[in-house]
């Protein structure tokens, strides 16, 4: 696996190291994945179907453990912690989520679900923080404006662009370190996508963002780093444009090209 980044603990606020993921005994579906990121970056994940790049992003913040049977191995260190010998709560508070379906709880109205992971946490919080802590989230996703007056209404009231950046502002309420996302544009029209994206390049600002994506350009627009996977392997980690311009291995060169995929 070629990684032109060294690995030296310290420098980045995400550090993997040799992380298995197996759903049955003796098979991987991720196979001892290394890489380092750095704070404020954002790093796409790329690959065909079934490669591991969503394993693995759920991996860190140990969503496998809501099902049983499945194995994690190896380091995934959190600003030097590791996030396998942590608090799971914790953990899922450092390292926000945002999935391919914009999936606002649909019983709850706006305000609740921006705060939605404290109480699910069980955090009481004073009136006023709440609202500041809403308000606040709600502006880092460009949506403040478009709902201040229908805090109320479920979040079902809006639209798919609408929804997801309400989970994105749901995720960065707990004040993440780490914010993970899942092809958080796949089913969003271009319109949308193009709003998500050109929020993500402000929200590094404060955050380090990895995203899933099957999107090639989107990586291509976004992303300060790339890591290719292929067969549950990490084939090539580099950043962004040197990938795209000179990938170091034949098969992150045939699926950027479009050979396969």
């Amino acid at each position: 696996m070629e990684n032109t980044l060294n690995n030296t603990s310290g420098k980045y606020l995400l550090e993997l190291q040799d992380v298995c993921v197996s759903y049955a005994a003796g098979k991987n579906a991720v196979n001892k994945v290394s890489a380092g990121m750095e704070s404020n970056t954002i790093t796409a994940i790329m690959g065909p179907s079934g490669c591991g790049k969503s394993t693995l992003l759920r991996a860190i913040n140990r969503m496998h453990e809501l099902y049983p049977n499945i194995q994690t191995t190896g380091k995934i260190l959190l600003k030097g912690e590791d996030v396998l010998k942590m608090n799971p709560m914790k953990v899922r508070r450092m390292a926000g989520m945002v999935f391919q379906q914009p999936n606002p709880f649909p019983t709850m109205s706006i305000y609740d679900n921006v705060i939605a992971g404290y109480k699910l946490n069980g955090i009481r919080l004073k009136r006023s923080e709440k609202d500041e802590i809403v308000e606040t989230s709600l502006q880092n996703v460009g949506l403040w404006d478009e709902v201040k007056d229908t805090m109320t209404k479920k979040g079902s009231f809006l639209s798919g662009g609408q929804q997801q950046r309400l989970c994105i502002a749901r995720a960065l309420a707990l004040k993440p370190e780490l914010l993970l996302m899942d092809e958080p544009t796949s089913a969003l029209d271009p319109i949308s996508t193009n709003r998500i994206e050109e929020l993500l390049l402000e929200l590094k600002k404060q955050f380090t963002i990895v995203i899933v994506t099957h999107n090639m350009s989107q990586a291509a627009r976004i992303s300060d780093y790339s890591m290719f996977m292929y067969l549950g392997d990490l084939v090539e980690y580099d950043t962004t444009k040197q990938m795209f311009t000179k990938p170091k291995d034949k098969r992150t060169e045939d699926y950027l090209t479009g050979v396969f995929g």
